[in-house]
């Protein structure tokens, strides 16, 4: 019996590590990620995997420029927004000194999202690049009420949930391909304090729910060095476990693999003047199914920008749709506005604006 047999002659070097390198992902990963039930007998069958991670702001894409390609910047490195929030190995890549980001976004059910970061540079990158990050999450305004036999209920006010995360990062190129970077945040949320019951005078007895905890992120980046192709791997969120009450949650763990590459590469068309990067990510989140997001940026003069991204499977979110606007100085100084546009089936468009700055 004859087999097929496989053999790279005729591949450039180059692109036989890319191949090699995505084919261990490919093989590697997938098992590493794979959770085993704690009961022995367990079967393996089809579970939904929901509801099952708390602080999920933490999940929540915030930067416009991600969130119009559907989130998949795990292998470009763009500004210190993508190595705070979503690789943070990216920010190794940075050119200049200083990169500032600001972003606000209005998600679903009157929720608002605040979000900074910045990345430093010192010394052309000889001690690499560190970097800050806050996250500040207004929930709106809520009733209290609480059972009361005379009354059925009473009315005790309004309350406001708020969260709140402050990251700090750290990048290094360790050669011109391969760079390493890695996030600490302290994560906190609070529900708000609650009349949880009365004592026997009729006073009211509350509690308080807030909960905070450290969190980490790591990740890696790999210029392939076949044109501009890039390869990463990141993992987000990593936490002990917190409680509320009787059960027990963990924060939303995610784990991806992405490529990117201009495209305009593989043509003879003129790089100054057109470029269009697609990016494919792949996650493993905790709490639900495993997506594919992929998204494409067309860039004009690197001036004018236009992105779009889709993720599949999902429940409600849609398309995702962007634009930007930069410009580079002579002086160095860089401005950017960026805006994005995601769909929902049965909640309102979410919009996401965002300015970077950087020197």
């Amino acid at each position: 019996m004859l087999f097929p047999v496989l053999t790279t002659e005729g591949i450039p070097m180059k692109l036989n590590t890319t191949i090699a390198l995505f084919l261990v992902a490919l093989l590697v990963v997938p098992p590493a990620l794979a959770q085993e039930a704690e009961d022995p007998g367990f079967q393996d069958t089809d579970v939904e995997k929901s509801a099952q991670t708390g602080f999920k702001f933490l999940s929540l894409s915030l930067d416009p420029h991600a969130s119009a390609m559907a989130g998949a910047l795990t292998a470009q490195d763009v500004g210190s927004s993508v190595g705070m929030f979503y690789n943070p190995a990216t920010m190794a890549n940075m050119e200049g000194t200083v990169d500032v980001a600001v972003m606000q976004t209005q998600f679903i059910a009157d929720i608002n999202y605040n979000a900074g970061s910045i990345a430093f540079r010192p010394a052309s990158g000889r001690f690499g690049v560190f970097g800050l990050s806050v996250v500040a999450v207004d929930y709106g305004e809520f009733q209290e009420t609480i059972y009361d036999p005379n009354t059925t209920y009473r009315d005790l006010g309004t309350f406001s949930p708020t969260a709140l995360a402050v990251g700090l990062g750290y990048a290094r190129a360790l050669s011109d391909r391969f760079a390493i970077g890695g996030n600490v945040k302290y994560a906190l949320q609070d529900l708000g304090t609650f009349a949880v019951g009365t004592t026997e005078g009729g006073s009211l007895t509350s509690k308080d729910y807030s909960k905070a905890t450290a969190a980490f992120d790591f990740g890696v980046l790999y210029k392939t060095g076949f044109e501009s192709m890039n390869f990463a791997m990141s993992v987000r969120n990593f936490s002990p476990e917190l409680r509320y009450e009787q059960e027990s949650f963990e924060l939303p763990l995610t784990f991806r693999i992405g490529v990117s590459m201009d495209m305009i590469d593989l043509t003879s068309m003129d790089p100054n003047m057109h470029s269009f990067v697609l990016a494919i990510d792949a996650e493993r989140p905790r709490d639900f199914a495993e997506q594919l997001k992929i998204g494409g940026e067309y860039k004009l003069m690197n001036i004018l920008a236009l992105r779009a991204g889709y993720v599949f499977p999902t429940d409600t979110e849609g398309v995702n749709l962007g634009v930007g606007l930069q410009h580079q100085l002579n002086s160095g100084f860089g401005f950017a506005f960026n805006y994005a546009y995601t769909t929902y089936d049965v909640f309102d468009a979410v919009h996401r604006i965002g300015i970077q700055l950087s020197l």
